[in-house]
């Protein structure tokens, strides 16, 4: 009967690697908090969205687009908990920050569509509140400290790849929406301009038929000798 000894010997260092390779994984994870949401900004109006930071250091995410409506612009402000404004901008179409909470309490994320007088405006944006540390691999054997140091730049560079994904995906969203917005707007126009330019043909030459028929409708004048 063949040994099954190096076999039995074999595994519990396989669990003891799959063990340590899942408790890396677990603390290459960072903890954070994110929010898409879309919304309708009407003509004159102010909105506002709040994120809780409850420790200081932290690094907020803010990204924003204007989807469609007038020049695709908007006004935002970014307050920390002291009403200080941490970042601004004026009839900005599209916004990507970072910036660290140094204050504990609520941000606000204000758009404000004041510049507009009767267009409203489509925005997606996200609100990220994270806290990254290093992640510190556990106690591990010298012989699997190699193994982790690969796996480790693995998954930062697969993190990295994976945001920049996301950041193209929100770019050719963005410039869907706003081509889409912009062909139904010149739809629009075209199709007005064309109504209007039959109305006007049609008006010159109802006015023509009665110009006409004014002149040959009057009274004959005779000439005296």
């Amino acid at each position: 009967m063949p040994s099954t000894a190096p076999r039995s010997a074999a595994s519990p260092f396989r669990l003891l690697l799959c063990t340590l390779l899942l408790a890396l994984f677990a603390t290459l994870i960072p903890s954070a908090e994110a929010s898409a949401l879309t919304t309708t900004i009407a003509a004159n109006e102010r909105t506002c969205f709040f994120a809780l930071v409850d420790k200081s250091g932290e690094k907020v995410g803010f990204y924003f687009a204007v989807q469609s409506g007038g020049s695709f612009d908007i006004d935002w402000t970014v307050t920390d908990p002291s009403d200080t404004i941490v970042i601004e901008g004026e009839r900005e179409r599209q916004g990507d920050y970072i910036f660290t909470a140094h204050l504990i309490g609520e941000y606000s994320f204000c758009f404000s569509n004041d510049m507009s007088s009767f267009s409203e405006k489509l925005v997606d944006f996200d609100i990220m509140v994270e806290s990254e540390p290093r992640p510190v691999a556990p106690a591990k054997p010298t012989a699997l400290t190699e193994q982790t140091s690969s796996l480790e730049e693995s998954i930062y560079k697969l993190s990295g790849s994976l945001s920049s994904i996301q950041r193209t995906q929100k770019y050719f969203r963005t410039r869907e929406n706003r081509n889409v917005s912009t062909v139904k707007s010149t739809q629009w126009r075209i199709f007005a301009f064309s109504i209007s330019e039959s109305l006007l043909m049609c008006g010159m030459s109802a006015f023509q038929v009665w110009v006409v028929q004014r002149f040959f409708s009057g009274p004959s004048r005779r000439r005296q000798v």
